[in-house]
């Protein structure tokens, strides 16, 4: 059995790993916003990124949060939260879509990791893959391999509502990351099982801020 993790300290802060009590989801969305607050700033605190830190978890992880972002270079969740070693659980495809090997992954963390307290599904800002599926809809070509289908597949029904506002592309990206949001309930019973809220969000490239949208019922 794995010895439980201790926090440890030293005489510099930069070398201390602090695991915060996130027994809420209050709690653990506040340190997301926090984190990204300082990210946006500029003033990151690079938490829990030391070698003693990864000692710590060789035996366990204990993630308080579940992220599912797009694969895109430019969005890295553990740097848009200023996070560590230990504190997300980040699974990372190209627009950020709800299929099997994504589930697949969420389901794992929902049923067997206890410290996590709720997901946030990260759209981004200029998602290539969410232009892409636009522009292969409105070509009327099928994508060039089975798989970009598949991934075009699951975007798709985003590109069927109408976004309010001027930034077209903005509004598709968040009804993606809700769209995915809602697709981890309706095709998972262990995800609806866990009872772990489910927050879609949009993140701008230039600014670095993050915009938490309304929660999944």
């Amino acid at each position: 059995m794995a010895k439980k993790a201790k926090k440890t300290v030293s005489k510099s802060s930069s070398s201390t790993c602090e695991y915060g009590n996130y027994s809420t989801w209050k709690k653990a969305l506040k340190r997301l916003d926090e984190g990204n607050a300082r990210y946006k700033a500029g003033k990151y605190d690079h938490p829990n990124q030391q070698p003693e830190c990864r000692e710590m978890w060789t035996g366990k992880q204990e993630p308080w949060c579940i992220v599912l972002s797009c694969a895109d270079s430019r969005v890295t969740p553990e740097m848009v939260f200023d996070t560590g070693i230990g504190e997300l659980f980040v699974i990372r495809v190209a627009g950020n879509i709800a299929n099997a090997s994504t589930i697949a992954s969420i389901e794992y963390a929902a049923a067997n990791l206890k410290s996590v307290q709720g997901i946030v599904v990260l759209g981004h800002e200029c998602c290539g893959a969410v232009g892409a599926a636009l522009s292969i809809q409105d070509s009327g070509n099928a994508a060039p391999s089975p798989a970009l289908q598949h991934l075009v597949g699951h975007i798709a029904p985003a590109l069927q509502k109408k976004p309010a506002g001027k930034d077209k592309m903005a509004g598709y990206v968040r009804a993606n990351a809700r769209l995915a949001a809602e697709d981890l309930v309706a095709r998972s019973q262990i995800i609806q099982n866990s009872k772990l809220p489910i927050v879609p969000a949009y993140y701008r490239l230039k600014s670095g801020d993050v915009e938490f949208l309304n929660p999944i019922a």
